[in-house]
């Protein structure tokens, strides 16, 4: 459908219609999914990057950003174009709540030259370094819930970075590259600049290119031996503790220079009141790269370890589970309780024990948290062991995948390798009673994803064929035909066991 659009003169006519210029779609991705915007976005300084436009995701119908790699010299491109492929198959895997998502990439040849395409999550409520900004001109200091809440998911996204196999050094972060959401989710961006250093370190990239030690108001984040040899986490560390700092103190003053002194960076943290803060910046910033402590080990330390594994494994058990529950269930559950009723109690024989009544939790604190966990905010993850465990794998082929990624000859067939650990079915009989209809099998991977399916079961079918089936379909694990069969066979015998207790005649 076409729209004529009438000539507009006024002040905020002429802003609505610059507004409809900047969403006139300028390209498409290959499949159609993917339409790019007029409008530009800076989502972080990302070197290499061209141009970032505002784009349109048409299937889950959510902005994102259309970011462009420009090669003036095809040569150099074809040379380095195996290795760009791996570095972006990589980067679509990497999976985290605290990560700017990498959604899709796509190469596309001219006579002139090459173009990368490759589209990112698009954080809507901008940078760290902007929100702080904001919170400078009515506040003195940043609030210390909300501090410790955004130093867990920075580290909780450098630990996952650091503990791939192999490991994914981030060599950009700063508060340019850290996004905030309305809800309170951090997010890392540029996640990829240390890969496009690596894998074309002399190749012919048009733009900014390498060029962000140039810019001198972010050189203080990058630790001192940045660049002099073999990189490893601990500058990502050093990074994060100037973040921390300036998230703390909202922004370390260059007192009229151009760049931030190491004086400005000492006399922030001495400004520190609490001393655990304190500590916990300066060993971040050790000179010495050895000395510094991990991302893990940083997630554990007494000014961020506030909330109890315990009481984080219990949400995470409880919003995995929310599909079994009725809608509510908490806050109805907590108007039964009574408020003087001892929930825990901790005995010491020479002095007088502790007690921990219903009324010292609030259900508000408690609903809030629950929130906090379905967001992200608190992963559970972070309690993981900090051995190196591989990059997940890409769990399905995209839709732009599937349509121009075509050969003539059949592809393999995609297979399930992902272990099932919880199931759950309904079942219903039509007024027949010829067919069993299965509605809402939910799988829980061991990925902790879920995967979801309705059919219909005739009385001659048994449960080994419909597992037989999910296996072929890619939906389940073939050694898991036994367990999900066993299930099935269960659910089934106890839904028949149900229809005849109730007297039905199916």
């Amino acid at each position: 459908m076409t729209m004529s659009v009438p000539e507009r003169k006024s002040g905020s006519e002429g802003k609505e219609e610059e507004s409809e210029d900047e969403s006139e779609i300028l390209e498409e991705s290959p499949c159609g999914r993917w339409q790019k915007r007029k409008e530009q976005v800076s989502q972080g300084n990302v070197p290499g990057v061209e141009s970032a436009s505002l784009a349109m995701d048409t299937e889950e119908g959510v902005e994102v950003v259309w970011n462009e790699v420009l090669f003036s010299d095809k040569k150099v491109f074809k040379a380095q174009e195996e290795k760009i492929k791996e570095m972006f198959e990589n980067l679509m895997q990497v999976e985290h709540p605290n990560i700017v998502k990498f959604h899709k990439y796509w190469l596309d040849m001219k006579e002139s030259q090459a173009r990368v395409i490759f589209i990112t999550e698009y954080m809507s409520s901008g940078s760290l370094k902007q929100f702080l900004k904001k919170t400078k001109k009515n506040h003195k200091t940043m609030n210390v819930k909300a501090w410790k809440r955004w130093c867990t998911q920075i580290l909780s996204a450098l630990s996952y970075l650091h503990s791939c196999d192999p490991p994914i050094i981030h060599g950009n972060l700063t508060c340019d590259t850290i996004f905030i959401q309305h809800n309170g989710l951090i997010k890392i961006g540029s996640v990829w600049h240390r890969l496009f250093v690596n894998v074309f370190p002399d190749a012919n990239v048009q733009g900014k290119g390498r060029q962000h030690r140039g810019e001198q108001r972010n050189l203080h984040f990058f630790a001192p031996e940045y660049g002099a040899g073999e990189d490893d986490y601990a500058i990502d560390i050093f990074s994060f503790g100037i973040c921390a700092l300036e998230m703390a103190v909202l922004e370390i003053q260059a007192n009229g220079d151009v760049a931030v002194s190491k004086e400005a960076i000492v006399n922030a943290g001495q400004s520190l009141e609490d001393p655990l803060m304190r500590e916990f910046t300066q060993s971040c910033l050790h000179p010495d790269a050895k000395l510094r402590p991990t991302a893990h080990d940083l997630l554990f330390h007494r000014v961020l370890f506030e909330v109890h594994s315990l009481k984080l494994l219990a949400a995470h058990c409880l919003i995995s589970n929310q599909y079994l529950l009725p809608e509510n269930c908490v806050e109805e559950r907590t108007k039964s309780f009574d408020p003087n009723a001892v929930m825990a109690e901790i005995k010491h024989e020479d002095r007088l024990g502790v007690q921990l009544k219903y009324s010292h939790v609030s259900p508000l604190e408690l609903d809030k948290f629950l929130e906090d966990v379905k967001n992200g905010i608190y992963p559970l993850m972070n309690f993981a062991s900090s051995r190196p465990h591989p990059v997940p794998r890409a769990l399905s082929l995209s839709q732009e995948q599937v349509e121009t990624v075509k050969t003539p000859t059949p592809e393999p067939q995609e297979t399930e390798s992902r272990k099932v650990i919880q199931m759950h079915c309904n079942l219903e009989s039509n007024e027949e009673g010829t067919k069993t209809h299965v509605s809402h099998v939910v799988h829980q991977m061991d990925d902790k994803l879920h995967r979801q399916l309705s059919c219909d079961i005739l009385p001659t079918d048994t449960s080994k064929d419909l597992a037989s089936e999910l296996v072929h379909y890619a939906f389940i694990n073939e050694e898991d035909i036994e367990k999900v069969a066993g299930f099935l066979e269960d659910a089934i015998k106890r839904h028949r066991l149900r229809a005849l207790a109730s007297g039905s005649t199916h």
